[in-house]
């Protein structure tokens, strides 16, 4: 499920980003990594004795069709570290150049779309949502074409591992029960381990996969993050976010909102990612039935009622949340705060209302400052009654501003910090990195990074960047 391949050789590397706390977490010296043999590291041009690095092998699901082989047409794993905690991360490359699975593309990427993949993912990371890492982004001297010129960079990032829905599609397809049966194994001792002690040991994984991603998807929601393009090969076993694409945080409050220019059908829309990840793992059910149960009516039952857990556990995270974003404390029923949540929503959405200002605002309303977020309405009246029922429930203004970010990595602002790094000034990407790496941390000099973009700035659409 994975060949050997080297990456390309890039003519000349130089550092734009370094994640220096990473690089300590995974014991590595910073100091080295920005020195010439550093580089050529973190781009796959040097590599480790004993290490191999490989293209993997995926299917998936891509829109809703099934492609039955993908794999890293531009990537490439370097290898296993093993991290200060003790715990074995992989080290992944983005951009290093064709593969086998490149399927006629050219295999390199630019440098805005792997900064943005670093802008996105350290900003995840700090509002303590499961996500893979970045570690850096190496500009290679290598023009990229696309409808332009551009230059050309590599990605390295880190995650548990990069085991995807679509790595099982692939092992199914193959036929092969033995393989799909060793590749479960291994998912079990890297990610699962208490599943090899279970009576059913694969359904045990099957379930902690979507507990996994139950947690994860409801913390997309709470923060707005709509992912663009949640296809099953994009869709980890860890649990972890991965592949930061055609991605963007909400502004103006709508379930339908789409930033990628390709999901012209709104499949993958803020609302609906509860429901695609529901249907990715249905997907992964469907690879895993043969280790359900020799009798394939027995195994589809245990996959249906599996399955049934996901809807309320992503409820139940959600809901958790949500109290928590309005300071509510969890001894309130749902019969008492769904109400109250359903409303509001429907009250952001009329009004078009930024959620993230809304909710970092709100917490200000506990203090008795309440006209910032009744600024936020046109017609604060409906608002007021509202607030006059939530204030009756005694929220916590601290709970609040612990959850509710005042910095998110806002389209506008990584659009400037993007382009400027393309260009070569690096100084707004480090800006805004500051902003988000500690997101709810309010301080002076920073009040641009808490703004809603400009009225000019116009519908947003984003690009995936191959």
């Amino acid at each position: 499920m994975a060949l050997p391949w080297q990456a390309e050789e890039a003519p000349d590397p130089r550092l734009l980003v370094l994640n220096e706390p990473l690089a300590a977490e995974l014991g590595m010296d910073p100091g080295f990594l920005r020195g010439s043999e550093g580089l050529l590291l973190l781009i796959g041009n040097l590599v480790p004795s004993g290490a191999t690095p490989v293209a993997q092998a995926y299917a998936g699901h891509q829109f809703g069709g099934f492609a039955p082989r993908l794999g890293d047409g531009r990537a490439l794993l370097l290898g296993e570290i093993v991290d200060a905690d003790g715990h074995l991360r992989d080290v992944h490359l983005k951009g290093s150049g064709r593969t086998p699975f490149a399927r006629g593309g050219d295999g390199l990427a630019a440098v805005g779309p792997m900064l943005r993949e670093y802008i996105v993912s350290e900003a995840m990371h700090a509002l303590g949502i499961p996500t893979t890492r970045s570690l850096a982004v190496v500009a290679t001297g290598r023009p990229v074409r696309r409808e332009t010129q551009l230059p050309g960079a590599v990605l390295t990032r880190v995650a548990s591992s990069h085991l995807r829905v679509g790595s099982f599609q692939y092992a199914r397809a193959t036929g092969d029960l033995n393989l799909l049966r060793r590749l479960a194994d291994h998912a079990i001792t890297r990610h699962y381990a208490g599943a090899a002690e279970a009576e059913h040991p694969y359904l045990a994984l099957f379930q902690g996969v979507i507990a996994a991603q139950a947690s994860l998807v409801a913390q997309w929601m709470l923060v707005g993050f709509v992912h663009g393009v949640m296809n099953t090969d994009n869709m980890t076993i860890s649990g972890e976010t991965i592949d930061y694409g055609p991605c963007a945080f909400m502004e103006a409050f709508d379930p339908a909102t789409v930033y990628s220019s390709i999901d012209e059908g709104g499949r993958y829309a803020y609302g609906n990612q509860p429901v695609m990840a529901e249907w990715n793992l249905t997907r992964l059910a469907e690879a895993l039935l043969p280790l359900f149960h020799d009798e394939q009516e027995q195994a589809v039952a245990f996959a249906v009622e599996s399955l049934g857990a996901f809807r309320r556990q992503y409820s139940a995270a959600w809901s958790a949340g949500m109290r928590a974003k309005l300071g509510l404390h969890d001894g309130l029923g749902d019969d008492v705060t769904s109400p109250l949540v359903d409303e509001l929503l429907t009250l952001l959405q009329e009004g078009q209302v930024d959620y993230t200002s809304f909710f970092r605002s709100l917490g200000m309303a506990v203090r008795g400052h309440a006209e910032p977020v009744r600024g936020l309405f046109v017609d604060p009246a409906a608002f007021d009654a509202w607030a006059e029922r939530w204030r009756g429930f005694g929220p916590d203004a601290d709970m609040m501003d612990r959850v509710n970010p005042v910095y998110i990595p806002r389209n506008h602002l990584v659009e400037e910090a993007l382009a400027a790094a393309t260009g070569g000034d690096l100084d707004p990407l480090e800006r805004l990195l500051d902003a988000v790496t500690a997101p709810c941390d309010e301080r002076p000099g920073l009040e641009r990074y808490a703004a809603a973009a400009p009225e000019g700035f116009g519908a947003y659409r984003t690009f995936c960047g191959t």
